[in-house]
């Protein structure tokens, strides 16, 4: 297949435009800046940004399947008066826009790289579900939601196949934000985590984008939504700990009452940060499993060695 990956050089969109070329694909990526970062083999097309006036034909030209990666992601520290409609211009309209014109392309399938924060933060006790109804509470997951009920409009009325696809944290080598966070934090400081006992869901950059190459062409894929992870949870503990030996390094955590944690939280306003530390996050991939015959090539410590030693090694 002729695949446009928009994101190209971004973390997800990198890796997945490697693996597409090692199998087999002709891969085309769109960049924001031709200074982006190099992509051997990829037919680099430079668009400056994700809009409703964004102008896709030359990129889309002769491609007959879309993996659209390139979106304003979730931040930490939101500085926008007003981030749902800067979100809702990326990913809503602009998904819209390339969407419309794959379609006028000749585009057969679109995949779309949602987010888990669509089914929303947390869980208690069940696991999120792909076919569960939807609670996103963000700016960011809104726009998500609202992006996948536009595709599957385009969807019904012009018969182009979407897959959409909620992924929760990914990680691996070149992680950042708050996993790259975590390995930074294992420098043999004492740390309070050691009665965090919740389980959260992850999944390796390697298992996504061999889920997104399998949904490419998969027949039963079509107008599915699926949710991804390793298939094994972790608590805050665990993921601490099993990080530590992937780096080589020992860590110790002192076993401080979880409530405390969350008053000292509350305490310096940071209620947000404690609730992913120690919520849970579960999800159920056996639907993605079922429907796909699909399982997770690569195990949680496989990939926590192959994050560990780029960080290590950078």
């Amino acid at each position: 297949m002729k695949v446009l990956v928009t994101g190209a050089s971004g973390f997800v969109g990198s890796t997945l435009c490697a693996h597409l070329l090692a199998k087999g694909h002709a891969v085309r990526g769109t960049v924001r800046r031709a200074s982006d970062k190099p992509l051997p083999g990829v037919d680099v097309r430079v668009v400056s940004d994700l809009s409703a006036d964004t102008n896709w034909s030359e990129a889309l030209a002769g491609t007959n399947a879309v993996v659209h990666c390139a979106a304003r992601v979730h931040v930490m520290d939101e500085t926008s008066l007003d981030p749902l409609t800067e979100f809702r211009d990326v990913n809503v309209k602009g998904t819209i826009c390339l969407a419309e014109q794959a379609v006028n392309s000749g585009v057969k399938r679109f995949i779309y790289i949602s987010s888990i924060k669509v089914n929303g933060e947390n869980t208690s006790g069940s696991p999120f579900k792909a076919d569960d109804i939807p609670k996103p509470e963000d700016p960011y997951g809104i726009s998500k939601w609202e992006a996948e009920q536009a595709l599957r409009g385009i969807a019904d009325k012009t018969g182009l196949e979407i897959v959409i696809i909620r992924p929760p944290l990914v990680y691996g080598p070149g992680v950042r934000a708050n996993f790259l966070r975590l390995m930074k934090i294992l420098s043999g400081i004492p740390l309070p985590f050691g009665a965090v006992n919740n389980l959260r869901s992850m999944v390796a950059l390697d298992n996504l984008v061999d889920l997104i190459e399998t949904c490419l062409n998969h027949p039963v894929a079509i107008n599915q939504t699926f949710l991804v992870s390793d298939g094994e949870d972790l608590s805050t503990k665990a993921l601490l700990q099993r990080t530590a030996v992937a780096m080589g390094r020992s860590v110790f955590l002192i076993p401080v009452p979880v409530s405390v944690l969350w008053a000292f939280a509350r305490l310096l306003g940071k209620s947000d940060i404690i609730k992913r530390v120690c919520g849970s996050l579960q999800i159920d991939i056996s639907k993605t499993r079922d429907c796909l015959g699909w399982s997770p090539p690569v195990s949680v410590d496989d990939a926590l060695r192959k994050t560990a030693k780029y960080f290590l090694s950078h």
